[in-house]
């Protein structure tokens, strides 16, 4: 697992973690990395497995998702471009693997000074993540269906 030590907010924008593993995430251990008292905001995001999509015939039993050997370090980059202009700390992690309905794939925590500087940032992460970072996922149907979903998570 890749840390970086916290700093304050007020100074420029730090990525406290970023990983990409197959463990189960932890949304707490998220927000114990962006912990700061002078952190006024804090957002978070997480993606979980849903039981449906719209474009699928049956219902979603499992997503599988591949990584690119790079993407732990494509995720360090995302998140440090996403605190580049802000005080903002950053926590994100991916999973891998095989998930089930309801496993968690997906955490953001961004602490701040200010909630606006937070859900920017927030929102900018999760969203450079599903268009950038080198991580595809198998959808798998329960009929046994299954569809490559494309890049990103």
């Amino acid at each position: 697992m890749s840390t970086v030590a916290p700093a304050s907010p007020g100074a420029r924008g730090a990525v406290c973690l970023a990983v990409v593993d197959s463990a189960p995430l932890d949304v707490d251990a998220h927000l114990r990395a962006v912990d700061d008292p002078a952190a006024g905001a804090v957002t978070t995001f997480v993606g979980r497995v849903r039981d449906h999509d719209p474009d699928a015939a049956s219902a979603v039993d499992a997503l599988e998702y591949s990584a690119h050997p790079d993407a732990e370090s494509a995720l360090r980059r995302i998140a440090e471009a996403a605190v580049r202009r802000s005080d903002a700390l950053v926590a994100v992690s991916h999973r891998v693997g095989r998930l089930s309905v309801g496993d968690i794939a997906v955490v953001v925590a961004v602490a701040s000074a200010h909630r606006g500087d937070a859900f920017a940032v927030c929102r900018t992460l999760i969203e450079t993540i599903k268009t950038d970072l080198p991580v595809w996922k198998r959808q798998v149907e329960i009929d046994g269906t299954a569809t490559w979903l494309g890049l990103g998570g």
